[in-house]
């Protein structure tokens, strides 16, 4: 894949892609990482993928090789850098593939720019939406830090990789993410993406009358891991899925990073969703 950057008043973003047709029309999938986690946690979608799609996939700001960099945005302003790049490559048709975190940024994405995707799978994730979430999850994201501060950081490594897998190759995918950080740079990060989510999910009460129950706007797949513990993940998914209608698949065995805990799987629901989507759009 080409390396590329993206310079931002915060910083730079490092990113990759693989062009597998010339057409500025064409579908391609954007991946999208979790908080903490960077591009390489879609090693076993990228090189299924990219010899026939078009593939993009970030370091989102501040993790992996896109440092330095100020931790002074928003969920809103990551959407919005994340468009600066797709209009810095023409792509028209992006299918946004986010896991966890990368789901909220590509739900704020499909919020602020409707019709600019033309579809979403989120694995792991959960709706960007009020309605789901009690006040007191809300008030408990915005103080992670000095959680994650009081634990020693040999043990915070390991409960984190082994708290987003079930498999040894993504807890030790995981472990090699994380030790790319210090331990103050760890709490950190993770202590301003939970903020963020936070306020996202506050934000979206403004606009509940319209989309109470956070319904993307574009044609959507919801992939969790039937393992998953993450933040009740597996529970936001169905009520997601039974409010809205959302197309959905439970991955056995998987947990809360389920793409890497099983790969085949994951990549045959996203390929039959991307056929059922390109039909559609032809």
């Amino acid at each position: 894949m080409e390396l590329k950057h993206h310079k931002t008043e915060l910083g730079t973003i490092t990113y990759w892609i693989s062009r597998a047709t010339e057409k500025t029309t064409d579908t391609w999938l954007i991946f999208l990482p979790g908080l903490t986690a960077d591009h390489t946690l879609f090693n076993r979608r990228l090189s299924h993928f990219m010899e026939k799609t078009n593939c993009l996939a970030w370091d989102p700001p501040a993790h992996g090789k896109s440092r330095p960099f100020s931790l002074k945005f928003s969920m809103d302003d990551l959407a919005t850098m994340l468009l600066g790049i797709l209009k810095v490559e023409e792509i028209t048709n992006p299918v946004l593939i986010g896991q966890s975190m990368g789901g909220y940024v590509s739900q704020a994405f499909l919020s602020l720019f409707p019709g600019r995707a033309k579809g979403f799978v989120s694995i792991d994730s959960a709706p960007l939406a009020r309605a789901y979430y009690h006040k007191w999850e809300i008030t408990a994201l915005k103080h992670t830090k000095a959680m994650y501060q009081g634990i020693p950081w040999g043990m915070l490594k390991k409960m984190t990789a082994k708290g987003c897998s079930t498999t040894l190759y993504g807890q030790n995918l995981m472990r090699k993410m994380i030790a790319s950080y210090t331990k103050k740079e760890f709490c950190e990060l993770a202590a301003h993406g939970y903020k963020i989510l936070a306020d996202a999910i506050e934000k979206t009460e403004v606009d509940a009358s319209t989309n109470p129950f956070g319904r993307p706007t574009c044609p959507t797949l919801l992939l969790w891991g039937e393992q998953d513990q993450a933040a009740m993940a597996k529970k936001y998914n169905q009520q997601w899925a039974l409010r809205t209608g959302l197309s959905f698949v439970e991955i056995p065995r998987a947990g809360h990073n389920s793409n890497t805990d099983a790969p085949n799987e994951v990549n045959k629901h996203i390929e039959v969703f991307l056929g059922e989507l390109n039909r559609a759009l032809r």
